[in-house]
């Protein structure tokens, strides 16, 4: 640890003097979030709040063909709860739990290390880009759209489905590899391959998660109404994970210890996004579909996942700005775990939160109904909130919960059982955002969620839960 921080000291000194003249640019950036949670159940430890921050201090050089980043992260919990653990089948009761847990234990874990260090290159012609090193990588998140609405959609509801930084927790993850873009005529092609590094909810990100590699490639293209109203996105990803650890899926325990085979997993799929503008106000679409082939360990993998989505932004209360959307999403579970095919579709390694706010589910097994509200007073404030009808898509299957492999020893998923239940809960939640100054944000969110049968065959005492978080950000 001390040769870690020594390795630091000596970057962040050396490094700006001998590029002073060179036009290199600083990357400050804090966040401190207070979070408080009320989980399912009674148990001594289900309710608690617990402090966390993060700082994110460098340097970066863009030039026209040529750049580098090199970033450090320094993130910080106080006050995780020590007793939020519960025997099986109540598993880690919240965040807290899981900061606890990946933390050797310990209530008040801190670390610095090493979050971005990449190179840069792009052709003369701008057309060829490529990075090489440490950096952080969004699948979805290739182009911007200039149209605002799509802009919105794409960052939202398609970005970090499946690959994503986690930057909602305290830690997040990057990737080890190199990134390759090729861009004509609005057209857009991405290929990536990297391990991705530790981190997450455990505070030291300097290393690997161990045997797990990914590799990812996209062509996106506007849709047949121009760049201004559409766009398609075709996309792959590989993903093998050779450790050695307990797999999360509905099989008998025994049956899950005794299989060390590795995962080897192929998605395939792809996104339409479509503006239509309309007297009312422009309405946008969303398709988004994945298809996923493989091995499971010993069995084979077959699996599905889809997305419909209408959004409204109507002219009726313009000093408000308001957006109105529904959607619907459904994945695959698996409806026998001794067939030899395992069917709960993977969401391998995302961003968790922008398509669970209040993270207490993920995107297996999944079928959620929703309704949402944005409303945009001013230029300043966005106020958004939710309603979610959450089911399991099989009631043979189980509540699969977590945002992928983060830890040598730890899988990323965790599952508890469905008892052949399938409602899992009722959402409601509220968002405030207010950018007080081009540097500063601050943010709150509340959300309750009522139990359905999954959960209360797990937790009987207490029907609801409660999450919510005070954020204030600084970024220059």
């Amino acid at each position: 640890m001390r040769a870690r921080f020594a390795a630091t000291a000596a970057v962040l000194l050396v490094v700006p003097a001998f590029l002073a003249a060179q036009r290199v640019t600083p990357i400050v950036s804090v966040r401190v979030r207070s979070e408080t949670i009320n989980w399912f159940g009674n148990a001594p430890g289900g309710d608690y709040s617990f402090l966390g921050a993060i700082a994110r201090l460098g340097l970066e050089q863009q030039r026209p063909r040529f750049g580098w980043r090199i970033e450090f992260a320094a993130p910080v919990l106080l006050g995780l709860p020590a007793d939020a653990i519960a025997p099986a089948p109540g598993g880690l009761l919240g965040q807290g739990a899981n900061y606890f847990k990946a933390n050797d234990n310990s209530t008040s874990p801190a670390s610095v290390f090493l979050k971005q260090a990449y190179l840069r290159v792009r052709t003369g012609d701008q057309r060829w880009l490529a990075r090489f090193g440490r950096f952080e990588f969004m699948d979805g998140a290739e182009t911007t759209p200039k149209n605002p609405s799509l802009a919105a959609v794409k960052r939202t509801r398609i970005a970090q489905r499946l690959i994503g930084p986690f930057g909602f927790t305290h830690v997040g993850r990057s990737v080890d590899g190199a990134e390759v873009q090729f861009n004509r005529n609005q057209t857009n092609v991405t290929l990536m391959a990297g391990l991705p590094t530790a981190g997450v909810f455990t505070t030291d990100g300097w290393g690997h998660v161990g045997e797990v590699s990914l590799g990812y490639g996209a062509l996106t293209t506007p849709g047949p109404w121009g760049a201004d109203r559409g766009e398609l996105r075709l996309f792959g990803i590989y993903y093998r994970d050779g450790r050695t650890i307990v797999k999360a899926d509905n099989r008998p325990l025994g049956a899950r210890q005794a299989d060390q085979q590795s995962i080897v997993v192929g998605t395939m799929g792809a996104h339409y996004l479509q503006v239509l503008p309309t007297g009312g106000g422009p309405i946008d679409l969303l398709g988004w579909g994945a298809y996923q082939f493989g091995t499971w360990g010993r069995l084979d993998h077959r699996a599905l996942a889809g997305t419909v989505e209408l959004g409204w932004q109507p002219k009726l209360v313009p000093r408000v700005r308001p957006w109105v959307r529904i959607g619907y999403f459904r994945s695959t579970g698996d409806s026998d775990g001794a067939d030899g095919t395992h069917e709960t579709f993977f969401q391998v390694l995302p961003t968790p939160r922008p398509y669970a706010r209040f993270p207490f589910f993920n995107l297996m097994n999944l079928e959620d109904l929703s309704a949402s509200l944005t409303v945009r007073p001013g230029s300043r404030a966005t106020v958004r909130t939710d309603v979610r009808r959450l089911r399991l898509s099989n009631g043979a299957d189980g509540w699969y919960v977590g945002g992928g492999a983060f830890a040598k020893d730890d899988f990323g998923f965790a599952i508890r059982p469905s008892n052949r239940f399938q409602n899992l809960a009722t959402l409601v939640d509220l968002s405030l955002d207010v950018r007080v100054t081009s540097r500063w944000m601050i943010g709150a969110y509340g959300a309750h969620a009522k139990a359905g049968g999954v959960v209360e065959a797990i937790y009987p005492a207490k029907p609801g839960s409660w999450y919510g978080y005070l954020e204030a950000e600084y970024r220059r």
